[in-house]
């Protein structure tokens, strides 16, 4: 697995476009089993029974279960990038929007591909060679967003005193929307990456998060949730 950071394919505006997940079938069925019963607790024979062939043949496209892992890690983890980089270009080099993009492009990322974006929790499973080309892909991601906030801050958009800590904390909140998205939740895919991109900005310090000039509009009603709904009706039998 290379560690250079990936080309930039994604053209304009493309990387808030995704179309169906085109995975070789033993990798689209190497994510299900991975993501429904973990790394140790899947075997090859396993996903082979899954994909409908023999585990020869199997062997034959992936050396061992944990190729699979890794490539599914690097193909993961190359395709965000890609987005990012693509979000990035697209909103030039002022800090405070290329900020707002790149956030909204890895949540983006975390709620259409969360089955690819979940195995980052498998980072654990990979053996310490694969592990270590994973986490310098990853640092790239983190160096490219600490760039500019750090960039942000010497022009006075950020204010945060803790640029790494900040930077690590929204990559991590980011990461986590891979754990609880629903599709058919109260929120889409773009509300959730827009409110992320407000706590991000407020993470890193941005005064508008406080003073309510915030340059990134967001609709932030609560959700039609059962308890808000509860509160309607009695409104309504008031």
């Amino acid at each position: 697995m290379s560690t250079q950071p990936p080309q930039e394919t994604a053209s304009a505006g493309s990387w808030r476009v995704y179309g169906p997940l085109d995975l070789h079938p033993i990798l689209m069925h190497t994510v299900e089993a991975f993501n429904e019963h973990g790394y140790h607790g899947t075997s090859v024979r396993d996903i082979a029974g899954r994909v409908g062939v023999t585990v020869p043949a199997l062997y034959y496209h992936y050396e061992n279960k944990q190729a699979l892992l890794a490539t599914l890690l690097e193909t993961s983890m190359k395709d965000v990038l890609d987005r990012c980089r693509a979000a990035a270009a697209e909103a030039g080099d002022d800090p405070l929007p290329r900020y707002c993009a790149m956030v909204e492009s890895i949540v983006l990322y975390m709620t259409h591909r969360k089955g690819l974006a979940f195995l980052d929790t498998e980072i654990r499973s990979l053996d310490p060679g694969n592990r270590a080309r994973y986490v310098a892909l990853r640092d790239y991601l983190e160096h490219m967003l600490l760039d500019t906030v750090k960039s942000g801050i010497a022009q006075g958009v950020f204010t945060t005193p803790l640029p790494a800590d900040a930077v690590r904390a929204v990559l991590i909140m980011c990461q986590g929307v891979a754990n609880w998205f629903r599709a058919d939740g109260p929120l889409t895919a773009e509300e959730v990456a827009r409110r992320h991109v407000l706590l991000g900005l407020g993470t890193v310090g941005h005064p508008g998060t406080v003073t309510g000039s915030d340059p990134y509009p967001l609709d932030i009603a609560e959700p039609a949730g059962p308890a808000r709904r509860r509160r309607t009706r009695r409104a309504g039998a008031a």
